[in-house]
């Protein structure tokens, strides 16, 4: 259940799970590898980015706000026509070796499309589809979500070139240990390109919405807006930047260094923190099956 003072996603499995981990009861899964995308547009007070809310059937992070994203599919390797920084500048970029990196790249723009019609790509390196409504285009969506396609096929029938430089590497986050389904996903920013336009698309979101990041943190504040951490330290980060161009200069800037909660035990209470993240620390309490207050006492 989410707190009842903030929306924070915090599942009533977790405090048990933690105590297998910590008691050297739980062997993490393998995280698998993800890329998500805020796709902002500028308007009036600043940049606005676009999120959907995950259906509350949902296994993982039902219910909660979250961006365009998913998990890499092993055919994101196979050759894309590509425009932008090299393979070997994203793999230095991203930490990874070239195969995977163009993977998380290819992964955050087939996401993007899938789940929001968007599609980071053009005719040549430097054009952007400007429509993807229509027939042809919801086809060969509805294919890449179906698994019937891979994207490389999908942008060489339509003779596309991948737009990697219309991407901003701009955080990185792993899954708890104590998750089984976890992921290790890169965060990517992006404008909306003229003339595309947003839409729900996805399967596994009731809503749509384009919010300014202040906005959706006052939200969150208020306890309406359900996020797991990372949605919520990702807003708090757009938040000093006027518009979509600032943000994606920004983006090289970024540190990508690996964000991963940490568990402690301390004389029967656990200790719940997410490094250089304080206000998501936890305390839980021995025998404590819900939610338990930060590290200030004051809320849970």
């Amino acid at each position: 259940m989410s707190s009842t003072t903030n929306g924070q996603w915090y599942p009533p499995e977790w405090p048990g799970l933690i105590r297998a981990l910590v008691n050297g009861e739980l062997t993490p899964a393998e995280p698998r590898r993800a890329a998500t995308v805020l796709l902002l547009r500028d308007g009036d007070g600043g940049p606005a980015v676009h999120m959907l809310r995950r259906r509350a059937s949902m296994a993982f992070a039902g219910g909660a706000y979250a961006y365009p994203g998913g998990s890499v599919d092993p055919r994101d390797e196979r050759p894309v026509a590509w425009a932008g920084p090299s393979r070997a500048a994203w793999a230095a970029r991203l930490g990874v070796d070239e195969a995977a990196a163009q993977s998380v790249v290819c992964a955050a723009v087939r996401e993007t499309f899938e789940e929001s019609g968007v599609l980071l790509a053009g005719p040549s390196a430097t054009t952007v589809v400007a429509d993807t409504t229509g027939d042809d285009w919801e086809a060969g969506r509805a294919a890449l979500v179906a698994h019937e396609l891979s994207f490389a096929d999908f942008l060489d029938r339509h003779g596309l070139v991948l737009r990697s430089d219309l991407l901003g590497a701009w955080a990185r986050w792993i899954t708890p240990e104590f998750e089984p389904r976890r992921y290790d996903t890169w965060f990517f920013v992006a404008a909306l390109p003229e003339g595309q336009r947003t839409r729900n698309a996805s399967t596994e979101a009731d809503r749509t919405v384009w919010t300014r990041p202040a906005d959706a943190i006052a939200g969150y504040e208020r306890g309406e807006l359900l996020m797991m951490p990372p949605t919520l330290a990702t807003l708090r980060a757009l938040e000093p930047y006027g518009s979509a161009a600032a943000a994606l200069e920004a983006a090289g800037r970024r540190d990508l260094t690996p964000v991963l909660a940490r568990a402690r035990l301390r004389d029967g209470e656990i200790e719940l923190s997410w490094p250089g993240h304080e206000e998501f620390t936890k305390h839980i309490a021995p025998g404590d099956t819900g939610p338990g207050g930060p590290s200030d006492g004051g809320r849970s």
